[in-house]
């Protein structure tokens, strides 16, 4: 290899002399369209020279330099531009990222990060490619940004050297570049073992501080517990906490710690069934949550509490023990009531919030992420999601409408239901409808409810229906006999109604007198110098000349 790269390479290229290249490069970055078209000429006849290995750096220059000249002529539309820019743009990324590629694909951002091509860059190419079309001004952008870098990465390399120079960027060092890219990932494989051991050395260290703590917990039961051990301790998982949270989350929702075993129970005396029976209401008991107090107190802060929620709520998510998932769920409704700020506390004594503090996991209110607390309980649905979906709507800190989340209250009700259906307490085979049972039902609830039929009978009968005619006698209603189709008339429509509002008006009404309107009480405060207003025993209120004004005002929305 190293004989190799000593040899002096020589290749063939299409342009006659260095001056050449040299004028073409000069006329591709000018400001003048006349001279970029000349040098825009020259290299279809180096393409023409090369046939099929023109250089990539080359072609990229070309393409971008022909959609700035057209783009200053003045002669295509903004989508005709926007389309020529954005292959000119998707042509680059691919072309110069294609020789990065190995045997298994890997992330255009990553290689083109290798390149030094802006991120920005790369996600342009794909917008152009797999969604919405960006602006001219972005791709006129763009452009300019790539044909500085081809400039700065491939044309200015070129000028130190002779006519000879290695030209061809398709076969310039694919030797090394592998041998590279073999250091690069024997590196990757290195740094990844070494971050795997760590994290392996951090879990075991966990899992280690934490038996310790229930040591220490369960010693405490038997006699007074050692301060100094416990400080230790929990000063320890302290740090772990602010060095690796998440993996110290994720060993404390294993079993034995946050959800105990049934051995733990025992020894608490908490008892192995009975804090689950209610999965509808999950509360941990007041011994357990005490155990873990201590802990969970020197833990607090804002972005743990935040990290151990969402670990929760995962955790919940692909459950199917119903023990587990009561303690995962408990550990959350404690969490969020916890959070919470209801009214009813405010009016409560001394020696009632100092009780009620005394259980606290924390005192002081957090501003939970709530849009993504509500998706996560809604992507988890067991028995106790309504309850901890009425806890989340209950404390979010800009409450959805009402309407809202009602309907996701019953929504999460209807299909949660299956995971608390409770056994059928009639036990034998369910009934078998047929085509006749169901002809048949109408006839048996007659006979279950005869005083029913007897009286719908009564209401359809011809008695009945005079009967009503007569009650709505002298009013502006009328019983109507007719078979009328209603399911074809919206609600508020009768058949023949117009939409004219004049057809609402009464042809028969009534007056009202003074005699008629309510009597005043206390006698009216005359102003001395001013008239009274006067009241007319058989006057009109309304006259007919005012009707008509009115229904002439009306306006029909």
């Amino acid at each position: 290899m190293k004989k190799k790269s000593a040899e002096k390479k020589r290749h063939v290229v299409a342009w006659a002399n260095k001056a050449e290249w040299d004028q073409v490069l000069e006329y591709l970055y000018s400001a003048d369209p006349a001279l970029q078209r000349f040098a825009l000429q020259r290299v279809s006849a180096w393409r023409g020279r090369y046939a099929s290995s023109c250089p990539v750096a080359v072609d990229c220059t070309a393409d971008l330099v022909r959609c700035q000249v057209l783009d200053r002529a003045g002669q295509l539309d903004a989508e005709e531009l926007v389309l020529l820019y954005g292959a000119g743009l998707v042509r680059f990324v691919n072309l110069i990222t294609e020789r990065q590629q190995g045997r298994t694909a890997r992330p255009l951002r990553r290689l083109a990060g290798n390149l030094d091509i802006p991120e920005w860059v790369v996600n342009l190419r794909h917008d152009v490619t797999h969604r919405k079309l960006p602006t001219l001004t972005w791709c006129r952008k763009g452009c300019k940004v790539v044909l500085e870098w081809l400039q700065q990465k491939y044309w200015s390399r070129q000028l130190g050297g002779g006519p000879h120079e290695d030209w061809d960027s398709e076969s310039d060092g694919e030797e090394e570049e592998e041998e590279e890219e073999e250091g690069g990932d024997q590196k990757r494989h290195g740094d990844a073992l070494m971050a795997r051991q760590q994290e392996m050395e951090a879990y075991k260290d966990a899992r280690e501080l934490l038996i310790s703590f229930e040591k220490e917990q369960f010693r405490a039961l038997d006699g007074p517990p050692e301060d100094q051990n416990l400080s230790a301790l929990l000063a320890e998982l302290k740090l772990l906490a602010l060095q690796s949270g998440a993996l110290l989350v994720d060993v404390l929702l294993e079993d034995g710690f946050l959800v105990p075993t049934a051995e733990q129970l025992e020894t608490l005396g908490c008892g192995g069934g009975a804090d689950r029976r209610d999965a509808a209401e999950p509360r941990l008991a007041p011994a357990f949550l005490r155990f873990w107090l201590p802990l969970l107190r020197s833990l607090y802060s804002a972005s743990f509490i935040h990290l151990l929620l969402e670990k929760l709520f995962v955790e919940l998510k692909p459950l199917s023990g119903a023990f587990r998932a009561f303690y995962v769920a408990a550990w959350i409704s404690e969490i969020i009531v916890c959070n919470g700020n209801k009214c009813e506390f405010h009016f409560e004594t001394k020696g009632q919030k100092k009780a009620r503090m005394k259980d606290r996991l924390f005192v002081n209110r957090i501003q939970l992420r709530w849009q993504q607390l509500l998706s996560a309980c809604l992507e988890a649905p067991c028995a106790s999601t309504p309850r901890l979906l009425q806890l989340v709507l209950d404390d979010m800190e800009h409450p959805l409408p009402p309407d809202t989340r009602h309907k996701l209250l019953q929504l999460c009700s209807i299909y949660t239901q299956g995971a608390r259906r409770e056994p059928d307490p009639r036990p034998g085979p369910r009934p078998v409808y047929t085509l006749e049972s169901l002809r048949d039902e109408p006839r048996h609830a007659r006979r279950l409810h005869p005083r029913r039929a007897e009286a719908e009978r009564g209401e359809a009968s011809p008695d009945g229906q005079a009967e009503k005619a007569k009650g709505l006698r002298g009013s502006a209603w009328q019983l109507c006999s007719d078979k009328v189709p209603w399911r074809n008339y919206p609600l508020g429509k009768v058949p023949g109604q117009s939409d004219d509002p004049s057809r609402l008006m009464v042809e028969r009404y009534s007056t009202l007198t003074v005699v008629d309107q309510p009597v005043e009480l206390e006698a009216p405060h005359h102003v001395p110098g001013g008239s009274a207003p006067l009241r007319t025993a058989d006057g009109l209120l309304w006259n007919h000349s005012d009707v008509n004004k009115m229904k002439s005002g009306l306006t029909l929305f």
